[in-house]
């Protein structure tokens, strides 16, 4: 059974993250004036920042990790979404551009980095990433070697911070898409997500082992129920978000069409 008291507590994990913390708050803080010379401090966008560490923990470090990585597929699609959705996207909205300038305003970076922020780019590298981690062998080879599957978490918010870049990007070098073209990359990425969810959803078989030969955390809740309402949370999950970056790209397309002088 879930011991709901057990929380990682590894060095690489909560080190990892007071690292990262403690950074964001030198460089925004006692440094700030040597990196951006008059640049304000947003405390709006630290918050951010420190929220989605805070959202990082509870997907990794919780006793939803257990839950995910011994006995529930749907516990473990939750872990994904969380790293996805608000992790991803409160660090982006937590980085004041002037932050990232000193990476992104390298003349040497800027061909590489205009390659690797084309939504094109940004959308496969999401959906790739994602896709071919739910492979059989390679998912259920995490689930078993605690190293691989902090890989994979660390790939899967890599990837999301690439999926959320055309749309969130901080930075002035390299700025968020028009808001018709999010539109357009929005649906394409849901598209391009689509045959993962059906392979999940749809199949007859259990896909991975350890969830199949797993203890029943609930007597009438089956690997094959577990398995298609892990796809459900993937799909539901996704669609939502994916209608509300919609929506709010829309907006903004909308309210800027309807200031052009006719």
């Amino acid at each position: 059974m879930i011991d709901w008291r057990h929380w990682h507590n590894e060095p690489h994990l909560i080190g990892g993250l007071i690292l990262i913390a403690w950074l964001y708050a030198i460089l925004t803080g006692p440094l700030r004036e040597k990196v951006a010379p008059g640049a304000a401090y947003s405390l709006n966008k630290a918050l951010k920042f420190y929220s989605a560490l805070v959202i990082f923990y509870l997907a990794v470090g919780s006793p939803l990790d257990q839950a995910g990585e011994r006995f529930l597929l749907s516990a473990h699609m939750v872990q994904h979404a969380l790293l996805i959705y608000p992790a991803a996207v409160l660090f982006l909205l937590g980085l004041p551009d002037w932050l990232v300038r000193p990476i992104t305003a390298q003349p040497s970076l800027r061909h590489l980095l205009g390659f690797l922020t084309r939504p094109v780019v940004c959308g496969l590298a999401y959906i790739l990433t994602y896709s071919i981690w739910h492979v059989p062998a390679l998912y259920d080879w995490a689930l078993q070697n605690r190293g691989v599957h902090i890989l994979e978490h660390i790939m899967f918010f890599g990837a999301a911070l690439f999926y959320w870049w055309p749309l969130l990007s901080p930075s002035t070098e390299f700025p968020p898409i028009r808001p018709a073209g999010q539109m357009l990359y929005l649906v394409a990425v849901v598209i391009g997500m689509t045959p993962v969810f059906a392979y999940i959803a749809f199949s007859d078989d259990v896909l991975y082992p350890t969830y199949e030969f797993a203890p029943r955390l609930f007597p009438n809740f089956s690997p094959n129920d577990d398995q298609l309402f892990g796809a459900v949370i993937m799909k539901v999950g996704s669609m939502g978000i994916t209608f509300i970056a919609f929506f709010s790209s829309f907006y903004r397309w909308y309210n800027s069409s309807e200031r052009k002088p006719s």
